[in-house]
């Protein structure tokens, strides 16, 4: 049976592993079995990290829309703001809340106010 020579393919693919790995330090963008080793590590810590990230923007604009909301009524939280906006049906989502929280605080004023005053007269 003759001999089949694999050379190409093999360099093909690990060339393309070592593409992946180029800005890696040291060992782990020269020697192969490092470098893939490193290549797994690095996309499951991307995998995690991009539900992590979803999580730790969730908790900053949250953080964001409390601090502006205490400010204007000492004793009116977030939990409660949130609660009402619900009852009135103002579906703005956190990351706009926030954004609105930042740039035109008395916009986020009027609608806790709005807010308020309903919930007085009833």
């Amino acid at each position: 049976m003759t001999r089949i020579k694999r050379g190409c393919i093999a360099r093909r693919r690990r060339k393309k592993i070592r593409l992946f790995a180029s800005s890696f330090r040291g060992a782990h963008s020269r020697l192969t079995r490092t470098i893939t080793q490193q290549r797994i590590r690095a996309l499951v810590s991307s995998h995690r990290d991009r539900d992590r990230q979803k999580r730790d923007f969730r908790r900053l604009w949250i953080t964001r829309i409390n601090a502006v909301i205490r400010e204007n009524r000492v004793s009116y939280s977030y939990s409660k703001f949130i609660h009402n906006l619900y009852k009135k049906q103002l579906l703005l989502n956190r990351k706009i809340l926030a954004q609105i929280a930042i740039f035109n605080r008395n916009c986020l004023y009027m609608i806790s106010n709005e807010i308020i005053k309903n919930e007085i007269i009833k």
